[in-house]
């Protein structure tokens, strides 16, 4: 585990490095060749469920403050 939910990432970031699909991609994550999740965009990252017995992670995108 790189990263951990709440952080703020940066587009392409390393979230996980792992062997296999234990944690599935999510919105705005892609899957690298060795299973290692990364980011595509620039915003918080958030791990949630994925039916009953997986995990994704996803990335969205920060709330501008005005």
């Amino acid at each position: 585990m790189k990263v951990f939910g709440g952080e703020e990432v940066s587009a392409g970031s390393i979230l996980v490095r792992q062997l296999g699909t234990v944690i599935h991609p999510g919105t705005n994550v892609k899957l690298g060749r060795d299973y290692t999740l990364y980011s595509t965009v620039d915003g918080v990252v958030k791990y949630e469920r994925l039916g009953r017995d997986r995990k994704k992670v996803s990335v969205y995108p920060a709330q501008a403050s005005a």
